[in-house]
């Protein structure tokens, strides 16, 4: 099954696989996140195409783009936006920040204070700003894309769990293979093909895949599976917390929008896990005893491992 609108997400790949070597999964992550309603933290050092992934995007959308740089001294007022008093109307007027934007680059968000950061909960989770007691909405489609870098702890605030609740998914780039670095430097030789990233989509276009992606089926069975994987990680005994319902629905929601970006209508054992380590690990809160290994992808591995699933025709819809 492919719809027209499932088409457009062939050719934002077909974008991001010209500029981005070899990380169709992460690039699959982003578009099922952004199909989802969610939002996205792409962690990993430095120089992995974290920024650039996320402009490429930006760019393979005909939707309003803009960045974010957190850095310590960034107040809330530079995200939202202020109202200031305009002398020549002699009226206070809202300037607005450039979290009102479709897709919002938050570059380095580690970097800025735990009060600053949490000036993005409201915006990532009601989509709404809230100015001097005035609240306005955002524009759909509205997806943050955040991205930090593990490493490097000097000058940096580490996001709260309550933050990190907010991030559908949690991915890391990683470093290329051989072959591709070696692509990467052929492709980049005379040009970045970054800059001649042309809209192969519309942010109305986008609004009505993830109305369509949200109508994809999902057999009883299944939705049984998700919520033995969630509860085996309340019953994990390094985790002081396990995954929350807010994270059993985004599940939910992740799977649904990954099956359509891969023309199904219909839910496979397969999606829930592939989507289970991004969507649900950093979800987990370790005892302190366990926070210095955090190993929590292994953990939600194991879980999968351990975890039994009935035999069943996925596709057929029961009334």
């Amino acid at each position: 099954m492919e719809t027209g609108m499932q088409a457009g997400i062939n050719d934002i790949r077909k974008n991001m696989a010209g500029v981005i070597v070899g990380k169709e999964k992460v690039t699959d992550y982003i578009l099922t996140a952004m199909l989802a309603s969610g939002h996205v933290l792409l962690e990993d050092v430095p120089g992995t195409g974290k920024t650039l992934i996320a402009k490429t995007l930006a760019k393979s959308v005909d939707a309003q783009f803009s960045r974010i740089q957190f850095t310590p001294d960034l107040v809330p007022s530079d995200v939202t936006g202020i109202h200031y008093y305009n002398q020549k109307a002699g009226e206070f007027v809202l300037r607005k920040g450039p979290v009102f934007a479709n897709i919002v680059l938050a570059d380095e968000i580690n970097r800025a204070t735990p009060r600053t950061q949490s000036s993005m909960l409201e915006c990532m989770e009601e989509r709404q700003v809230t100015i001097d007691d005035e609240t306005l909405k955002l524009e759909e489609p509205f997806v943050v894309i955040a991205t930090q870098n593990p490493i490097e702890t000097a000058g940096t605030f580490a996001l709260p769990e309550a933050q990190l609740d907010r991030f559908m998914m949690k991915i890391s780039m990683g470093y290329p293979d051989r072959d591709g670095e070696l692509l990467m430097m052929n492709r980049f030789l005379s040009d970045n093909p970054a800059e001649s990233i042309r809209p192969v989509c519309t942010k109305q276009d986008i609004i009505k895949m993830q109305d369509e992606s949200q109508k994809v089926y999902i057999h009883p069975h299944l939705m049984e599976y998700i919520a033995d994987i969630v509860r085996m990680t309340r019953e994990l005994p390094e985790a002081a917390i396990g995954v929350s319902p807010r994270g059993t629905l985004t599940m939910l929601r992740a799977v649904r929008a990954y099956a359509y970006i891969n023309s199904r209508d219909y839910v496979v054992p397969e999606d829930i896990r592939e989507l289970a380590v991004p969507v649900l690990a950093h979800r987990i809160v370790l005892k302190s005893g366990a926070v210095m290994k955090d190993n929590r992808k292994a953990m939600v591995e194991a879980i999968l491992d351990r975890c039994p699933l009935k035999t069943e025709d996925w596709n057929t819809q029961h009334d």
